[in-house]
């Protein structure tokens, strides 16, 4: 395959539509993550490709310095640009994407460590499901197409919202298919090519993923948000993203002050501010969560789900904002999706008034295998720095030698996955780190510390970190 012959759809794709180095970017990220440019392809110099698309070379080498930070590429003097990541090899145990080998090719030999969800639904799942039967039987004259989502659950989940404090009206609440899906429309709503988005440095890799697929640049900030006033008055980002509670993948909580700093920072700037929930229920014993950023300004926008706090495969979740920005979304959404699932979406309003006495219920479970993960890491592998958390799913470790993404490789080899902490990071950084989740039961946990420290006994640095490839990262 000629990357050049790959790579000149672009001058098409591009044209007219937006700064040209993010456009260019935003396509070439297409053919690398749907695999027409494979991990180790040599792209074209600078020069090369800035004649074949008729555009400035400074176009080109701002392209390739923007997938350079996000880790898709990596430029070295003397042996040109490369798509990151190690030439793919259909043999198990030798892909350096574990989040993709988890979800499109799994492997009963495995131990996930990468994918965070709850693995079952719960018996009030099922009970719910029972519970909205007689009102799905009893439907007529509705085809069921609901882009806002049906009114019981947007009731709902506004009930929700006014039990914490918040008061909101169901005209505030847009269902979605999850938060993924959330963050999507979002992205679609605000985000032109070139525009800035404000993040942390980490975050979840899927609002990065989002966001970068409008062919925005991304901004990192550390966790706990210093510099966050500032960054918002100079570069004047069209959007921040924060996750304040048991934030991914680092486990930090903001603090209630912090909070009401961030809220009024954005409005006082006028700046779209996303605060995702979605881990904001899962608290161990004892954990009082601050109260969400609404809960300080009527212009933030609220992003929650079922599917981390209840099942993976319960795909319901929401936004909560202002009337006017749910409107625009709904019209949004209806071009590409005309309503979820309605039975899910019943099932979701009954569960919802029990959510916290069932999360209550499950929280010294959570926390006894996040204990238990964190001791068994420190038996077999003392030298790792494993800090603990107070609720989330998640810990963030740090080793002591080496980079994530090559021991990732290794702790593949020996059937464990793991998300390197670079792919996390929009600033190239924490290569140091890896993120592990504690969601399975404690004999799973034991398992999945003795293979990786055997793979940690094993292994060698490269004399480079190696760059991690792109994440499909739940």
């Amino acid at each position: 395959m000629d990357p050049i012959n790959v790579i000149e759809r672009l001058g098409r794709w591009s044209a007219g539509r937006g700064p040209l180095y993010a456009l260019l970017a935003t396509g070439l990220r297409r053919l690398i993550d749907d695999g027409e440019l494979p991990a180790g392809a040599l792209l074209p110099p600078d020069r090369v490709l800035a004649n074949a698309l008729a555009v400035g070379r400074s176009t080109v080498v701002s392209a390739y310095d923007l997938l350079a930070d996000e880790g898709r590429i990596v430029r070295r003097q003397g042996s040109g640009t490369r798509v990151a990541g190690t030439p793919r090899v259909d043999t198990p145990g030798t892909t350096s994407e574990p989040m993709f080998l988890d979800l499109l090719e799994p492997r009963s030999d495995v131990i996930s460590l990468a994918c965070a969800a709850p693995d079952r639904p719960p018996p009030e799942l099922a009970e719910s499901y029972a519970a909205m039967l007689p009102a799905l039987a009893a439907t007529t004259d509705d085809i069921g197409y609901y882009p806002s989502g049906h009114p019981v659950l947007r009731h709902a989940v506004a009930e929700y919202y006014r039990g914490r404090g918040v008061p909101t009206d169901p005209a505030q609440i847009l269902v979605t298919t999850g938060g993924q899906q959330a963050l999507s429309l979002l992205a679609r709503a605000y985000l032109r090519p070139g525009d800035r988005v404000l993040v942390e440095a980490p975050t979840y890799p899927g609002a990065m993923e989002a966001f970068r697929e409008e062919a925005a640049v991304l901004s990192g900030l550390p966790p706990g948000l210093g510099g966050f006033a500032a960054a918002v008055r100079d570069d004047r980002p069209a959007m921040a993203y924060v996750i304040p509670t048991f934030q991914n993948p680092t486990g930090s909580v903001l603090s209630a002050l912090a909070r009401r700093r961030l809220a009024q920072a954005a409005a006082d700037e006028g700046i779209p501010l996303i605060d995702d929930e979605v881990l904001a229920a899962l608290g161990f014993p004892g954990h009082e969560t601050p109260p969400p950023l609404a809960a300080f300004s009527d212009a933030v926008i609220t992003i929650g789900s079922l599917s981390k706090s209840v099942w993976g495969g319960l795909r319901v979740g929401w936004i909560r904002a202002a009337a006017p920005v749910i409107t625009k979304l709904a019209r949004l959404r209806a071009v590409h999706d005309l309503g979820g699932n309605l039975p899910a979406q019943l099932a979701a309003a009954e569960l919802l008034p029990r959510l916290d006495g069932l999360l209550h219920q499950q929280a010294p479970e959570r926390k006894m295998r996040h204990d238990h993960l964190r001791a068994e890491l420190a038996r077999r592998l003392p030298d790792w720095e494993v800090p603990p958390v107070e609720g989330g799913q998640t810990l963030w470790v740090r080793l002591p030698h080496g980079d994530g993404v090559s021991f990732a490789q290794a702790a593949l080899r020996h059937r464990v996955s793991i998300l390197a902490g670079s792919g996390l990071d929009p600033t190239g950084g924490s290569e140091s780190h890896l993120r592990i989740h504690f969601l399975h039961p404690p004999e799973t946990l034991s398992t999945a510390v003795d293979r990786l420290a055997e793979a940690w006994r094993t292994y060698r640095p490269p004399r480079r970190p190696v760059t991690a490839p792109p994440v499909l990262a739940m």
